[in-house]
C-alpha cells in the first residue's frame, strides 16, 4: 500500500465517517447497515422529506412570471405610456403631447403632478437617429425633465440643469447599432435601446401663466435626422380633456406588454438569465407570444401577486429609509447606493428595491444630487405610525414659511394605483398658489384636510379621497438648505376624530 492509498481510507475516510455520524444523530439520513454499506453524503433530501409542490409545471411558471414582473417593472411602466398614447390618443412616433392645462384625474399616471403642464413624446430609433429641438430657457419659460430609454433609465436630463444647460439646441439620439457620423451642431446622446421617451414639465416664467407655458412648450420639434433638411410640420396632441390610461396592467396583459418590449430591445448581458426563464412562459425575442394554458394561469396570478407584494412592501416601509427618523415620510426618489436609479452594482442587480421605486415613480433624474431641484415626500403613515386608511379624514399643518424657493404642492393619490383620485370636483392638489383661497391659521400657516368629506366650512382646505386609501405627497420645488440638510421637518398627518 502506497502513501496515497493509506491516507484515503484512513484520513479522508475517517473524516467522512465522522461527518456522516453527526448527520445520523440529527436524523437527516438513514444509518447504513452492515449489509448495505456506506451511503453517499448529500445527493438527496433528508430522510422522511416530502415534496410540497403538487404541480411542478404551474409552480415554476408562476415563480418565473412573478420574478419577471419585478425585473421588468421599469420597462413596463414606461412602455405603458407609449401603448396608451398610440392606442388611446391616436399618436405616432415623434408626435408631441403638450397639455394646455394642468393634469386632472383623466391622466391616469403614476404619481403625476397637477401644478405644471406636461409634455411628452415617443420615438423608435430603429427608423434612424432622431432630432429633438429644445427652446432656450428664459423670460418666456423653461423646461425640466428627462429623456429615458426603454428601461426608463435616464439618458439625458433637459433644462437649465440638463445637458442643454437651458440654452436650447438640437439633441441627436442615435440607436445602439449606430455606425454613422454625428453632424456638427448637435448634442449627441447615444441610446442603449431603440424606443425612447421623454417627459418634460413646462414651467411658467415669473409673471407668466399656464397658457404661456403651453405656448412655450410648442416650440419643441421632433423628427428623424433623415428629415432634417426639410422637417415635417410638428403634430401636437393636447389630451387635457381626454382619458390617458398609462398605468401598467396587473393581469395577463402585463406579459403582452413585456413581450412587446422584449421583441424590440437588445438583450443586455445581465438579463440573459431572465430571458431564458421567460422563454418557458412563451416570451421569446423575435417570436410570437405563445403561452400554454398553464403559463396563462400562472402569468395572470403572478402579476396579481406581484401587485400585492409591492403594496405590502410599502405597508412595511423600511424605517431606515424614512427621510426623518421621527417622521413618517419617504422620499419619492429612492435611489440605489450610488445615488442613481439603475440599482445595478458590480456584483448584483437589486430587483426588489428597483421594482419598488418604479412601482410608485416614473421619470427619475440620472443622478440625485445632494441639493436636488425638487423634493417629494410621501406620507407612508400617520403621526402615530399607523397606516393611512380609506374612509378616514386626515389633516396636516403646513407652516407659513415652507423651505422652498419656488412653491410647494400637496397632492393626494390613490394608494392602490399611485395615481390621481377621481372625484366630483377633480381636485387632486392644493399648493402655495392656492393660499389666497384657503382659510389660514393664526400663525399664517394652513391646515389641509384629506378625506371623503370636507370638514364644515373648510372646503377650500380639502382634497377629496372619494373613499380611496390615500397616498399624500408633498412636493417642494426649489427646496432650501434647511430641507435638504433635514433641519426642517414636515409635520406628520394626523387623523381627525
Amino acid at each position: 500500500m502506497n502513501r496515497r492509498e493509506f491516507f484515503v481510507p484512513t484520513a479522508a475516510g475517517a473524516l467522512a465517517t465522522t461527518y456522516a455520524a453527526s448527520r445520523f444523530d440529527l436524523g437527516l439520513v438513514a444509518p447504513a447497515s452492515a449489509q448495505d454499506g456506506q451511503e453517499p453524503l448529500g445527493g438527496q433530501p433528508p430522510q422522511g422529506s416530502t415534496c410540497s409542490i403538487k404541480d411542478f409545471d404551474y409552480q415554476i411558471k408562476h415563480q418565473r412570471a412573478f420574478e419577471a414582473v419585478l425585473w421588468n417593472m421599469p420597462a413596463i411602466a414606461i412602455y405603458s405610456f407609449r401603448r396608451a398614447a398610440f392606442t388611446d390618443l391616436g399618436m405616432k412616433d415623434n408626435d408631441i403631447i403638450t397639455y394646455s392645462a394642468t393634469a386632472t384625474p383623466k391622466l391616469e399616471a403614476i404619481t403625476a403632478n397637477s401644478t405644471t403642464p406636461y409634455i411628452s413624446a415617443f420615438t423608435d430609433l430603429r427608423k434612424g437617429p432622431v432630432v429633438l429641438e429644445l427652446p432656450v430657457a428664459g423670460a418666456d419659460g423653461s423646461l425640466y425633465g428627462q429623456v429615458v430609454d426603454a428601461w426608463q433609465f435616464t439618458i439625458a436630463d433637459v433644462g437649465p440643469t440638463g445637458l442643454d444647460k437651458g440654452q436650447g439646441g438640437k439633441m441627436l439620439f442615435t440607436p445602439p447599432d449606430f455606425k454613422g457620423t454625428v453632424p456638427d451642431g448637435y448634442i449627441h446622446v447615444a441610446s442603449p435601446n431603440y424606443r425612447i421617451a421623454f417627459a418634460f414639465r413646462s414651467v411658467p416664467a415669473p409673471g407668466k401663466s399656464t397658457a404661456d407655458a403651453y405656448k412655450y412648450s410648442q416650440r419643441l420639434r421632433m423628427y428623424y435626422l433623415s428629415e432634417a433638411a426639410n422637417p415635417p410640420q410638428q403634430k401636437f396632441v393636447d389630451p387635457a380633456n381626454m382619458r390617458y390610461p398609462t398605468l401598467p396592467f396587473y393581469d395577463e396583459r402585463h406579459f403582452e406588454d413585456m413581450h412587446a418590449i422584449m421583441s424590440v430591445e437588445p438583450v443586455r448581458e445581465h438579463d440573459k438569465v431572465m430571458m431564458g426563464m421567460i422563454k418557458s412562459l412563451g416570451i421569446e425575442k423575435g417570436k410570437p407570444l405563445t403561452p400554454d394554458d398553464t403559463a396563462k394561469r400562472a402569468m395572470r396570478q403572478a402579476a396579481i401577486d406581484a401587485w400585492f407584494y409591492l403594496q405590502s412592501w410599502y405597508d412595511n416601509f423600511p424605517a431606515n429609509k424614512l427621510y426623518w427618523p421621527d417622521r413618517h415620510y419617504a422620499s419619492l426618489l429612492q435611489t440605489d447606493e450610488n445615488r442613481t436609479f439603475t440599482f445595478t452594482y458590480d456584483d448584483r442587480i437589486d430587483l426588489i428595491e428597483r421594482a419598488a421605486e418604479y412601482f410608485w415613480c416614473t421619470y427619475m433624474p440620472k443622478v440625485l444630487t445632494d441639493n436636488p431641484g425638487t423634493q417629494y415626500f410621501m406620507a407612508v403613515a400617520d403621526k402615530n405610525g399607523k397606516l393611512l386608511e380609506a374612509g378616514k379624514t386626515y389633516k396636516i399643518d403646513v407652516p407659513k414659511d415652507m423651505p422652498v424657493q419656488q412653491f410647494w404642492a400637496l397632492t393626494v393619490y390613490d394608494r392602490a394605483t399611485c395615481s390621481f383620485i377621481y372625484s366630483n370636483s377633480n381636485r387632486t392638489t392644493l399648493s402655495s398658489y392656492d393660499l389666497d383661497k384657503m382659510k389660514k391659521n393664526a400663525d399664517g400657516g394652513v391646515t389641509i384636510y384629506t378625506g371623503p368629506k370636507a370638514p364644515d366650512g373648510l372646503e377650500s382646505n380639502w382634497i377629496p379621497t372619494a373613499g380611496k386609501r390615500p397616498l399624500p405627497a408633498m412636493r417642494c420645488y426649489g427646496p432650501t438648505e434647511a430641507l435638504n440638510n433635514k433641519t426642517f421637518k414636515l409635520p406628520d398627518f394626523e387623523v381627525v376624530a
